[in-house]
């Protein structure tokens, strides 16, 4: 018996539209979405023969070609490059600012999100004596999703705040009770080992300039009802320097904020004060020979314009620092101490001389020219990095014995503070206790 005859192959589409296997076609939107993506992805390529370059104009790398090796993670992160490699994003940006503030009188909402972890690090000076511009150092951010908040609050007269400067009092990652607790471990730690231990934290810009902040953003008003009952429990239970009084002198010495308009750290003056505020409290009496002075300007990319999608430009002066009276010792800016960065120069009087371990961030950085100048055996080190293991940061503990904490005021208020990890401070503990200066 025969078998009955075969239908020819018909495209679903061709089947009457009853049909149970009937599936239109869509020829023409496919046809737009492959074109359209085609242009996403091979534009940059072809820009990028004819020699127009993409800029960083975000506070991040440029993201690279993904791997095939990454497997599915190079579909994913396709679209990033492809972003990135847009060479004429940046101008859109100014357009989109442009018609947002011509329309409705303000910028364009370009940094809504939670902010950077830990604060933009400061970037290097675009030109120093010497030394070849190197661009922006990059920031961390601390993984928060916390709505409504800005990565940046826009004040009045063109000033820029760090939103997390505000988010971190209201929704901190570790309360300030358990926080100072364990720094004082950490600091019975060392001193029980016959070493020194200070502890400074650096204000916030929106704590030490706040007149320039817009009358109404978020977090305003918990922010405000946390910072005084943090600030005292800094000085009075974690014992840390204060550094208000002087900043807010300083400022008034030289006639402007010590904070720059459009960054979120202080200028060189701030940089004193704390080189000043250390060294007296190391050794008193140390900074009676000092002398410092203007040496000159420099200009540096301001970090808060590049969260926004944008560039910017900051103007600092330039101070020498001569311990003894006569000598300058000022040096040039640390650009990272993702890694132990050690600085060493021959005693003179004025200069701390023992081995000196500043656990900071990006303050330090900001104010590594003068530390330098004051300090003759000095290691700086991050403590908020993935490049230095824990065992070496430890090392540095041991290697030293004047341990300086330095931590910007929204870390210690929001508990972005890695040095207060339970199983850190047993192992400085264990080395210490180990390896004790008597």
């Amino acid at each position: 018996m025969s078998e009955p005859p075969q239908l020819p192959a018909v495209h679903e589409a061709y089947l009457p539209r009853e049909h149970a296997l009937h599936r239109p076609r869509h020829g023409k939107r496919q046809l737009t979405a492959l074109v359209s993506a085609l242009l996403f992805f091979v534009t940059p390529t072809m820009l990028w023969v004819v020699g127009v370059r993409p800029s960083e104009i975000e506070n991040h790398k440029l993201a690279g070609f993904p791997s095939l090796g990454e497997g599915f993670g190079f579909f994913t992160n396709l679209p990033k490059w492809a972003t990135d490699q847009l060479s004429f994003r940046a101008g859109a940006i100014n357009a989109a600012n442009g018609i947002s503030e011509g329309v409705f009188g303000e910028a364009a909402p370009l940094d809504q999100g939670s902010a950077s972890n830990n604060g933009p690090i400061p970037a290097p000076p675009l030109q120093q004596p010497g030394t070849p511009n190197t661009g922006p150092s990059l920031p961390s951010g601390p993984g928060s999703s916390q709505a409504g908040y800005r990565k940046v609050v826009q004040g009045t007269d063109g000033w820029l705040y760090y939103g997390y400067d505000s988010e971190a009092k209201c929704t901190p990652a570790q309360d300030i009770d358990t926080t100072m607790k364990r720094i004082d471990e950490l600091r019975s730690a060392v001193e029980a080992s016959g070493r020194k231990f200070v502890f400074v934290v650096t204000p916030d810009k929106t704590t030490m300039v706040p007149q320039f902040l817009p009358a109404s953003y978020p977090g305003k008003e918990c922010s405000q009802a946390a910072s005084p009952n943090d600030w005292y429990k800094i000085t009075t239970e974690g014992h840390s320097l204060d550094l208000r009084p002087q900043l807010a002198a300083e400022a008034a010495k030289v006639g402007h904020p010590i904070y720059a308009p459009n960054d979120t750290h202080w200028r060189d003056e701030g940089g004193l004060v704390l080189t000043r505020a250390l060294a007296d409290t190391i050794k008193p009496g140390a900074t009676n020979s000092w002398l410092s002075a203007p040496d000159g300007q420099y200009d540096a990319v301001a970090d808060l314009p590049l969260l926004l999608g944008q560039t910017g430009v900051k103007t600092n002066t330039r101070y020498n620092l001569r311990p003894d009276g006569v000598t300058d010792r000022a040096g040039e800016f640390v650009g990272s101490i993702d890694q132990p960065v050690h600085r060493s120069a021959a005693p003179i009087v004025g200069t701390i001389d023992q081995p000196t371990l500043v656990y900071g961030d990006s303050f330090s950085l900001a104010s590594s020219r003068y530390l330098e100048a004051a300090f003759t055996n000095l290691t700086y080190l991050a403590y908020s990095t993935d490049k230095t293991p824990q065992s070496q940061a430890v090392d540095q503990f041991v290697n030293s014995h004047v341990v300086v904490l330095q931590a910007v005021e929204r870390n210690v208020s929001g508990g972005l503070v890695p040095f207060t990890d339970e199983g850190f401070i047993s192992a400085v503990k264990t080395a210490l206790a180990q390896h004790p200066i008597r």
